[in-house]
């Protein structure tokens, strides 16, 4: 088990930082050219290569917590290492693959809303409320209130994603700012990955630290408010334009 659990850390590892680093390159280069297409697919793979390892991780842990991370025998109990990087490493996994695949869909079918509809993307709506219900239960049981409150993210994930897809009018630019939400919010969601769970090999004892988790978290929050403020503002534009020469 110990063989096939280092095996995934490993792809795990590549896999997430290929996609942090290819996060920043549609998120500051110019929207909608070449490049944003390419590295912005290139990222949404990585995300679903990554949230999928990260899952497959998290259940050898919730399965043999002791025998995956013989390294922190003496610091963490079995409880506390199923927890974190069990059942809250299950639950951030699912929120990756959710987002990744959830903002693929809303800008390849931003055309035809009802493409957007499949069972699968459906499905990943409550699987991502299951898994996050059930983290915070298992937070509240260990003690653990930042599982607790990291499922507040899963939640309003899927209660955002369902409220679009179920919408019966859709503004022309609510598609790309869920496009916006879920790709940056997959960006997170890595981030997180990286400061949280790697802290604890480097520093154990900052690794259920709050402010080290609230770092990727308000990153990724001011660059979603402020890239859909932006569109906002281009979308008010053109209508503008248009009026004018209308008129």
């Amino acid at each position: 088990m110990l063989d096939v659990f280092h095996l995934l850390i490993a792809l795990h590892i590549v896999t997430g930082s290929i996609g942090a680093i290819a996060f920043w390159v549609p998120v500051i280069g110019r929207k909608g050219g070449v490049n944003h297409r390419r590295w912005g697919k290139v990222f949404t793979i990585c995300m679903l290569a990554t949230g999928s390892f990260a899952v497959c991780m998290s259940l050898l842990t919730i399965t043999d917590p002791m025998a995956t991370h013989p390294h922190l025998e003496g610091m963490f109990d079995a409880p506390f290492i199923r927890g974190i990087f069990g059942w809250l490493m299950l639950h951030m996994g699912i929120l990756t693959i959710n987002l990744a695949w959830y903002g693929w869909l809303c800008v390849l079918n931003r055309r035809d809303h009802a493409k957007n509809l499949t069972p699968l993307n459906i499905a990943l709506q409550f699987i991502l409320i299951v898994a996050a219900v059930n983290c915070a239960v298992q937070g509240w049981l260990i003690g653990q209130f930042l599982m607790i409150g990291l499922t507040v993210v899963g939640l309003a994930t899927a209660g955002t994603n369902l409220r679009f897809l179920y919408k019966p009018v859709r503004g022309e630019k609510d598609w790309l700012d869920e496009h916006i939400k879920a790709l940056v919010g997959a960006g997170i969601s890595v981030y997180t990955a990286f400061f949280a769970f790697g802290s604890v090999r480097i520093f154990p004892e900052l690794a259920l630290h709050p402010g080290l988790w609230s770092i990727p978290l308000v990153t990724g929050i001011s660059l979603i408010l402020y890239h859909q403020r932006k569109v906002a503002l281009q979308f008010r534009a053109r209508r503008a334009a248009a009026a004018g020469y209308a008129g």
